[in-house]
């Protein structure tokens, strides 16, 4: 979630870049030497934007760091890693040398100083440049043994640099290996050799392209990273096809991607869009090769840089995109399946709220409304236009409360799931339709100042029993409404513990803080930080559900808590008082848990999450054939047999193969949930409304929570 930074800190921000202008030592702004094209060399202009960058960091990102030799070393480690982030490159060896400019990455921000990162980007030039011909002459000559007994470690993140050359050899002998057999198990094309050549010599190439800028941006985010995860800069050429990305009609799938030891991963779907519509791209995933239109040839992107896959995926509206995935539940050893879709805008009807009514005796004959809100939206075009009844999700919930109402509904549920955030102000005044007056959230800036966001509006829209419904993907937004529901005792929220991101950022403009009409690029910056109104932040911990399901197990390493240098959870002082709530809570709880041991929906999904967490721990795999084949085939098989068991129980047919597409398509697409996966919680939490609801009607020894 965004925030504009206020008038008087954008004077100091000014002031700040204007002293630094006139502070400089005219030696540092000296123009380097002329040298060969093909060798890189940082510009006068990333000095200057370096000295700025240092100054707004330190003055104004929220923790306020201190750019000093223990946050270069910090910087140092994750340079390294943003170039080989599988180890596959250096060596024990090299790093050994280049450990000299450990101390130095501070100085390169502070003082413009930026050859030692320079320097070493030259180095993994000429390492990739060696392995990407080293990797060709493999392919082309050495002869594999796929009857061997030997395995390769295709997550290194945990593992020690190899040794030296020798020992890299081996990896990469180990590696190519891999690709071989991995393309001789695809049963959909057989095996073509130059589709893996085309893969190294593109690795290479891409190295080779990359211009002082990339480096500097790599640099500067090794730095930015080392002090907390969502500040980040963006390069005049990225800041730039951010801007064209906006203004045409250029578009996507609808997904946050994230580029991991050289594959781009699949962080969430965005609801509304392409890649969530049509069912088959889930978190977790990984994107492997992208086409165009229907017959144009799949391009490998494994090693591509984000930025490159991202505009590959990018196009005009209408047009066609496939993708090569290799699904999460399958691991990095799993079979690539491909995905057609049709590049689309996600428009505010897409993302708006919606209602149902779920009723009958599976939830004690009473009614229990749902709204189901996929993100925090208002249309601020319309409203800067001036129209009355611009779309907003508060008006839009308020309309279908009143609807829900008007059918005589017992409860009602809110349902986050997979809501990634949005307006904080609409995240203020949906609260606003639960509670009467009062503040809604705290946001805490730099200088220790804090602000209260509150609900001026009196009276409730809706004073029934309410529960929000959450899970690891409900984020910002979502965390500070579930969070003021929670600590005003207005509700109780259930599922499972909330993303965690809690944090505010801006973009900062630097070409307006130096005396040069280039571009220079923009800092995304973390400005200030959300605390609940009982004092608890957001950060890190997210909500924790008042009743949370078995499914949440992989939720506590997922989110901001998975985040390296995360901001910590934090407290401050309250601004309510402690609401005094006889919520039964105990005894809702094990009613839900004797159902959720009995419901088969439930135990597939905890099934699941059990099949997820232990392929995400499988870090190598068998370089032997047949033994690949099989473990391959054993693991496609359970997958399959758990999805079976979830289709028999809702009355739809096995599936023969993963493979096999649903003969119930076209449901899909009316549906999105043919076999009612995410009605799975809803209906739980309906259960637990109407115990909830019961219990209050009928005299109950209540258990405070």
């Amino acid at each position: 979630m965004s925030k504009q930074l206020n008038p008087k800190v954008r004077r100091v921000i000014g002031v700040l870049a204007l002293l630094a202008c006139i502070a400089w030592p005219l030696a540092s702004l000296a123009r380097p030497q002329p040298v060969a094209l093909d060798d890189l060399q940082p510009t006068e202009e990333e000095r200057r934007t370096a000295l700025v960058i240092a100054q707004v960091l330190e003055g104004f990102h929220y923790t306020r760091p201190h750019i000093d030799d223990g946050l270069s070393r910090d910087a140092f480690d994750r340079y390294l890693e943003s170039l080989d982030p599988n180890k596959s490159f250096f060596t024990r060896e090299d790093v050994d040398r280049l450990d000299i400019y450990r101390d130095y990455f501070d100085d390169a921000l502070n003082k413009g100083k930026l050859a030692a990162p320079f320097e070493i980007f030259r180095l993994f030039r000429r390492k990739v440049e060696q392995r990407a011909a080293y990797a060709i002459d493999l392919l082309n000559n050495y002869p594999f043994d796929f009857g061997r007994d030997e395995s390769y470690v295709f997550d290194r993140e945990e593992e020690q640099w190899a040794r030296d050359e020798k020992a890299l050899d081996d990896l990469w002998r180990k590696r190519v290996k891999n690709d071989i057999l991995v393309a001789r198990l695809d049963e959909t094309e057989p095996f073509d050799k130059k589709r893996l050549l085309k893969r190294y010599q593109g690795l290479r190439d891409r190295v080779r392209q990359m211009k002082a800028g990339d480096v500097f941006q790599t640099f500067v985010n090794a730095i930015t990273l080392s002090i907390e995860p969502h500040t980040s800069y963006m390069s005049p050429e990225v800041s730039e096809n951010f801007d064209i990305g906006m203004r045409l009609s250029l578009q996507g799938i609808g997904a946050v991607l994230r580029s991991e030891d050289g594959y781009t991963k699949i962080l969430r779907t965005v609801v509304g869009g392409p890649a969530a519509r049509s069912g088959k791209l889930r978190p977790g995933d990984h994107i492997v090769g992208v086409a165009q239109g229907k017959d144009g040839a799949m391009e490998d992107v494994i090693g591509w840089r984000l930025q490159d896959v991202v505009e590959l995926i990018r196009g005009s509206k209408g047009s066609i995109v496939r993708l090569n995935i290799i699904p999460k539940s399958e691991g990095m050893g799993g079979r690539a399946r491909e995905v057609v879709l049709v590049r689309d805008t996600i428009k505010l009807e897409d993302k708006a709220a919606k209602s149902k009514l779920l009723e009958g005796s599976e939830y004690g004959d009473l009614k229990i409304g749902v709204i189901d809100l996929p993100a925090f939206y208002r249309d601020f075009a319309g409203q800067a236009a001036g129209k009355r009844n611009f779309r907003s999700t508060t008006r839009d919930v308020r309309k279908l409360l009143d609807e829900l109402e008007s059918k005589g509904v017992d409860g009602v549920i809110i349902d986050l799931r997979q809501n990634g955030g949005g307006s904080l102000a609409e995240a203020t005044e949906l609260t606003g339709l639960f509670i009467d007056t009062g503040p809604v959230v705290q946001i805490k800036d730099a200088a220790s100042n804090v602000e209260l966001e509150k609900d001026t509006d009196p009276g409730e829209v809706y004073r029934g029993p309410l529960m929000v419904l959450v899970d690891r993907n409900s984020a910002s937004a979502s965390e500070i409404f579930a969070g003021a529901i929670k600590d005003y005792g207005r509700g109780l929220i259930i599922g499972e513990p909330t993303f965690g991101k809690g944090t505010v950022q801006t973009l900062v403009n630097l070409a307006r803080y130096l005396r040069s009409e280039q571009d220079l690029g923009r800092l995304r910056l973390t400005m200030a930080q959300f605390f609940r109104v009982l004092g608890a932040s957001t950060q890190l911990k997210g909500v924790e559900p008042d009743i949370e399901y078995p499914t949440s197990q992989g939720a506590r390493d997922y989110g901001e808590r998975a985040l390296d240098h995360a901001i910590p959870w934090a407290a401050i002082t309250p601004v309510i008082d402690k609401p005094r709530v006889d919520f039964p809570v105990s005894y809702l709880k094990d009613r839900s848990n004797r159902r959720i041991a009995k419901d088969p929906g439930f135990q597939y999904l905890i099934d699941q999450e059990k099949e997820f967490m232990r392929i995400k721990d499988i870090k190598r795999a068998s370089l032997d054939e047949a033994k690949r084949r099989t473990e391959r085939q054993q693991r496609e098989q359970r997958l399959l047999a758990l999805r079976n068991r979830l289709r028999v129980w809702r009355g739809l047919p096995p599936l023969k193969s993963l493979d096999e597409e649903d003969e119930d398509e076209k449901l899909a697409h009316a549906d999105e949930d043919p076999e009612g996966v995410k009605r799975i919680m809803l209906d739980e939490t309906a259960r637990i409304m109407a115990d909830w609801i019961k219990a209050a009607r009928r005299p109950l020894t209540a258990q405070r929570n």
